[in-house]
């Protein structure tokens, strides 16, 4: 049986700030139904909740080196769902308000890096593959070829290294190397570790792993372009021939409207007559007029110019001239969470926008809407808009990365798509986009056929969880 052990910064249900955390615990969970023991490890944060804080057992005590100190490491266990989890514990680095954005992240995540490679030689579980996500876990793969490639519980050892966001790349400055990570200047050169003065996380995991995923197929095309590649695209062209885009699933225990508990009333694509029943509810919550007829159009988000709003302000007047209900969930910069607010107070009767994040009144707003706004400046894979159409909520999304993957815009003249898109980041072509939605939604045959083709789709793991079981297989010679 395949040996698999999952390194990440964060898993559902302990710890999410993003749609990592969603797939660190959706494809293990997958991966295991195939047959392959994977198991996920990530640190101990203290904002994980005492009720798994408490369940935890401790396997394991020992130290790392990281540069010069000798730091205590435990490894506790916990399974959930048949997922077992390993918890690397040291409260000087994971004690702390938050998961990310200290100045020492640079020493917090060398820690954890040299402690998953150490955690192996400490116990009676030898992977086959290491499996990184995004820079967090970037140095992984260049510590244990500086450290550990000549041990021979180590040696026969793969890394697959999977990029979730280029943006965020985990550079720091150049004297960590030895500080922190006890490694030469020999790995300080633009081949290697180097990054314009520094070193990145990200360029050592992509450069050091034998594989390198990404998590749709046209954001690893668009990766290897200026735009889009963060002055990497020249390291992800030079490991293009083992570079693969596997698009993200959700995972359907979690988001089914036909047993989701957080939405008002179940339903399915036989029975859209009670997603009507969602909207009603959801206006009532909401203080919306409670009008089943009127499209609605939602948005979950972080209130940030990459999720495109930036756009959603230049036309949201003109938005507001149609007969629609806008409901809007999220958090993010300042400026976007005060103009949100602002025009939801004036247009009491149109608009919705509840400025802080809420997992139940996400899923209402799902099961709710009759469409699913998501206009990226650029969008890796994405999850909202596979959640949306396992809901019947058709998204408008622009074309980039896994948006353009996964929404076939609707052709009405062979009936096929499932959503609808636009192709520039352009405010008044997504205004054009929606507009277009909207002469749908009246259009009671071609919007059901819409929804049809929406919800008849497979938005799971299990396709892609059998591409990452063919990689891993291909990795480790086994045919």
């Amino acid at each position: 049986m395949l040996k698999i052990l999952y390194a990440a910064s964060e898993a559902v249900p302990f710890i999410k700030t993003g749609g990592l955390a969603d797939v660190s615990f959706s494809l293990p969970k997958e991966l295991r139904k195939l047959g392959i023991d994977v198991r996920v490890i990530l640190p101990k944060y203290s904002q994980i909740s005492e009720g798994f804080k408490n369940d935890m057992i401790l396997l394991k005590t020992f130290n790392v080196q990281v540069g010069w100190r000798n730091k205590y490491c435990g490894v506790e266990y916990l399974e959930i769902d048949g997922i077992p989890f390993y918890f690397i514990d040291n409260e000087y680095y994971f004690k702390r308000d938050g998961i990310y954005g200290f100045y020492d992240d640079g020493e917090r995540f060398s820690f954890f890096c040299r402690a998953v490679l150490e955690m192996i030689g400490n116990m009676d579980f030898s992977p086959d593959i290491i499996h990184c996500n995004d820079w967090h876990t970037g140095m992984i793969s260049p510590l244990w070829d500086a450290h550990y490639r000549n041990n021979p519980k180590y040696s026969l050892i793969k890394r697959v290294f999977s990029i979730h966001n280029m943006k965020y790349q985990g550079v720091f400055p150049k004297e960590i190397l030895g500080d922190l990570l006890s490694i030469s200047d020999d790995y300080y050169h633009v081949d290697a570790l180097e990054f314009y003065g520094g070193i990145s996380f990200m360029k050592g995991g992509i450069n050091y792993s034998d594989m390198v995923t990404t998590v749709s197929r046209s954001y690893a095309e668009e990766i290897q372009t200026p735009y889009f590649g963060e002055k990497l695209e020249g390291v992800i062209k030079n490991k293009n021939h083992s570079l693969y885009g596997i698009v993200n699933g959700i995972d359907y225990d979690l988001y089914n409207p036909e047993n989701d508990r957080h939405i008002f009333t179940e339903y399915n694509i036989n029975s859209l007559d009670n997603k009507k029943e969602n909207k009603i509810r959801l206006q009532q919550e909401l203080n919306l007029p409670q009008r089943r007829e009127v499209p609605m159009i939602g948005m979950i988000s972080r209130l940030v110019q990459n999720k495109g709003f930036d756009l959603v302000l230049e036309v949201l007047d003109q938005l507001l001239n149609e007969d629609i209900q806008i409901v809007i969930l999220g958090t993010g910069d300042y400026y976007f969470e005060s103009k949100l607010r602002d025009y939801s107070a004036g247009h009491p009767n149109k608009m919705s926008a509840s400025i802080m994040f809420d997992e139940s009144l996400a899923h209402k707003i799902y099961g709710a809407s009759d469409l699913f706004l998501m206009p990226s400046r650029f969008e890796p894979c994405g999850l909202g808009q596979l959640i949306a159409l396992r809901y019947g909520t058709l998204p408008i999304v622009r074309e980039t990365g896994g948006l353009k993957d996964t929404v076939k815009p609707f052709n009405e003249y062979i009936g096929e798509g499932n959503g609808f898109s636009f192709t520039n980041y352009n405010a008044h072509d997504m205004l054009y986009t929606i507009k277009r939605a909207l002469r749908f939604y009246y259009d009671k045959d071609q919007w059901r056929r819409i929804v049809s083709n929406a919800m008849s789709g497979d938005y799971s793991w299990k396709k892609s969880a059998e591409i990452y079981v063919d990689l891993y297989k291909r990795l480790c010679n086994i045919f």
